[in-house]
C-alpha cells in the first residue's frame, strides 16, 4: 500500500478534542488514570500513550487544570536544546482517578466511538477489494491446484461474501485459505479500543493484527504523511483469525474481565476488514448448525449482535470473509436454510494422478529426494489400486517424509525403491481388523 492509498482510507486526523467523540468525563477520566498509572507528566509522553495529537493533550490538561485536577510542575529539561512544561495531579486529581479506576481499570489510548468506527469499516471494507487471477495465483503458487477451481475462488474471494470448502481430509483445504489471506496484501486501520455507551472495548490485538505502521513510516516523507491520521487506530496488515476444533459460541461474544470491568473485542469482531477461517468444521463441541446459526444475522445484513454484561445488546459492523472448511459433505451438517446463507459452495476435491505425480515431483525436489521411476511405477501400479486409486494431496509429503526417516535411520543416502515405498505405506493407513483385548 502506497501512500495515497492509505490516505483514501485513513481515518480523519483529530485537531480538537471535541473531535475525538467522547464524552469529556471520559476523556478527562482516561487522561486521569493514564497520569496515575504511568507517572507520566509530558505532554509528549501522554501523547504517544493516549494516541491523541499534543495539543489535544494540552486541551484535556487545561481542563484538568481548572477544575484543580492537575497541577503545572515547571519546565522540565528533556535535553539540552529543548524544555517541556510537566504536570501531576492534584490530591484531588489523584482521588478522582482513583474513583474512575474503580470503575474501570481501562488507560491508555482513547477509544474510539462505535458510530465513528463504522464509518472507518465502510471506508476499508472487504468487499471494497479487487481481487485478480494475478494476485491468487501469485499466494499459491506454491500449491497444485485444478484448473478450474482458481476460477471459483478468485470471483468468492473478490465478493467478500463467505464461501464453504468441502470435500475428502488432505487435499489443501486449510492451504487455500491460507492462500486466500495472503492474496489481500493490503492493510487497513484497526482500532486499540472502542466505546459503546459509556463501556471501553479492546479491539486491537498484536496476535491477530500484524502491525504495518513501521514498514509504512520508514521514509521520512512518508512518515510526516502517515501521522495525519487520526492515531487511536494502528495500520495493520488485513487481520485473519483461524480457528477449529476449539471454536465455541462464546468465542464470538464479547468477553467482560469483572476485575478490570473492561471489555475484550469477539474473535469474529477483532477479524473485521479481514477473514475468519473456521478449519474443521464439524469437529467443534457445538453441531456446525448452531455455529452457522450464530452468523445468520452477521451474513446477511452485514452487521452482528453483542450484548453487555447489563444485558444492552446493540450492534457492531460485520465485515468479514468468513471461510468454513470441512471434510463432511454440506448436506450431512447443514440444513438448506443454512447452506443458502453461505454465498459460495465449493468442492476441494483430490488430485488426478497427473496433479498427484506433479505434486509428488515437487515435495521430492524440496527434501531433496532422488525419484525412482520404478519406485514410482510400483506405488501407481501396486499400492493406489488397494484404495481404488484415490489420491490425496497430503500423501506425497507423508511417503517421501517416511522415507526419508527410514534412510536416515538405516545410515543410507536418501533414496526411494520399491521395498522403502512398501515401509512408508504401512505407516499411512491403519488396518481394519480386530483388536483383542
Amino acid at each position: 500500500m502506497n501512500v495515497q492509498q492509505a490516505d483514501m482510507i485513513a481515518p480523519p486526523g483529530l485537531k480538537t478534542a471535541s473531535d475525538l467523540g467522547l464524552t469529556t468525563v471520559m476523556m478527562r477520566d482516561i487522561l486521569l488514570k493514564t497520569m496515575f498509572r504511568t507517572n507520566l507528566e509530558r505532554i509528549t509522553d501522554l501523547e504517544r500513550v493516549l494516541c491523541v495529537p499534543a495539543r489535544v493533550v494540552q486541551e484535556l490538561i487545561d481542563m484538568g487544570r481548572e477544575l484543580s485536577l492537575i497541577e503545572a510542575m515547571g519546565t522540565m529539561h528533556a535535553g539540552a536544546q529543548s524544555s517541556e512544561m510537566g504536570y501531576r495531579l492534584s490530591d484531588t486529581g489523584k482521588a478522582r482517578a482513583l474513583d474512575a479506576l474503580s470503575q474501570s481499570e481501562y488507560f491508555g489510548a482513547m477509544p474510539v466511538p462505535m458510530e465513528v468506527y463504522a464509518k472507518q469499516v465502510k471506508r476499508q471494507s472487504i468487499r471494497n477489494i479487487t481481487m485478480t487471477r494475478d494476485q491468487l495465483t501469485g499466494a499459491m503458487g506454491h500449491l497444485i491446484l485444478p484448473d478450474n477451481l482458481l476460477d471459483q475462488l478468485g470471483p468468492a474471494v473478490g465478493s467478500g461474501r463467505s464461501i464453504l470448502m468441502y470435500g475428502p481430509p488432505g487435499n489443501g483445504k486449510s492451504s487455500i485459505s491460507n492462500g486466500i489471506r495472503d492474496a489481500l496484501g493490503d492493510k487497513i486501520y484497526v482500532p486499540k479500543a472502542i466505546e459503546y455507551s459509556g463501556q471501553i472495548i479492546t479491539v486491537y490485538d498484536p496476535i491477530v493484527h500484524s502491525s504495518a505502521e513501521e514498514d509504512f513510516d520508514n521514509p521520512d516523507s512518508l512518515r510526516r504523511k502517515a501521522r495525519k491520521y487520526d492515531r487511536r487506530y494502528v495500520l495493520c496488515d488485513r487481520p485473519t483469525v483461524i480457528t477449529g476444533g476449539e471454536l465455541s459460541l462464546d468465542m464470538l461474544d464479547l468477553v467482560y474481565n469483572p476485575t478490570a470491568r473492561t471489555y475484550t473485542a469477539s474473535l469474529q469482531l477483532k477479524s473485521t476488514g479481514g477473514v475468519f477461517i473456521v478449519d474443521d468444521l464439524g469437529r467443534q463441541a457445538e453441531p456446525p448448525q448452531a455455529l452457522v446459526n450464530r452468523w445468520i444475522v452477521p451474513l446477511e445484513e452485514n452487521k452482528d449482535i453483542l450484548a453487555l454484561q447489563s444485558g444492552e445488546k446493540f450492534e457492531v459492523p460485520f465485515d468479514t470473509l468468513v471461510i468454513f472448511s470441512t471434510n463432511f459433505h454440506p448436506n450431512k451438517i447443514f440444513d438448506r436454510a443454512a447452506l443458502r446463507r453461505i454465498f459460495y459452495k465449493i468442492k476441494i476435491d483430490g488430485p488426478d494422478q497427473e496433479d498427484y505425480l506433479k505434486i509428488f515431483a515437487m515435495v521430492a525436489k524440496k527434501r531433496k529426494m532422488p525419484l525412482s521411476q520404478e519406485a514410482l511405477i510400483h506405488l501407481l501400479k501396486n499400492k493406489y489400486p488397494l484404495i481404488d486409486n484415490v489420491y490425496a494431496n497430503y500423501q506425497p509429503i507423508f511417503l517421501i517424509d517416511q522415507m526419508i526417516s527410514i534412510c536416515e535411520f538405516e545410515g543410507i543416502p536418501n533414496q526411494m525403491s520399491p521395498e522403502l515405498i512398501d515401509r512408508a505405506w504401512e505407516n499411512m493407513f491403519v488396518k481394519e481388523e480386530e483388536i483383542i483385548h
